[in-house]
């Protein structure tokens, strides 16, 4: 298996990349060195996860508290739109009872044979229907 490198494509020998690592600062006589940097290396990195899981959870507390906050408000303004809804209802209700009694009022002042007499019926329709039941 021959090979055939061109001049820019040319292997570095085991000693070349030696000889580059120890040129770049990294002189590891006995790996003792590498190690050491290895376990500050994993130490940063153990605080830089530990910060960022904090801010993380911090960031996290922060939005669930203005859901929160959002969700109460929603919450009270719906509660009070149907409070004044039935507000509402209630107030259009007692003014159609109003205008029903003056109506019957009205009309027994005009015919109040005619009233006496529908109240009659009423009264032994009612009776009639409470009779069958009991």
């Amino acid at each position: 298996m021959n090979a055939n490198f061109s001049s820019d494509q040319t292997p570095r020998s085991v000693s070349a990349l030696a000889s580059a690592d120890s040129s770049s600062g990294h002189n590891e006589p006995d790996g003792r060195d590498g190690l050491a940097e290895l376990r500050q290396d994993m130490a940063r990195l153990k605080d830089t996860l530990a910060r960022l899981a904090s801010q993380a959870s911090g960031e996290a507390a922060k939005t669930v508290r203005n859901m929160g906050q959002t969700v109460t408000s929603q919450v009270g303004s719906v509660a009070g739109g149907v409070a004044d809804t039935g507000s509402e209802l209630a107030a259009s209700a007692k003014e159609q009872v109003k205008t029903f009694a003056s109506e019957i009022e009205g009309m027994a002042r005009r015919n109040p044979l005619g009233t006496v007499a529908g109240a009659l019926i009423v009264g032994v329709i009612a009776g009639m229907i409470a009779g069958r039941r009991g």
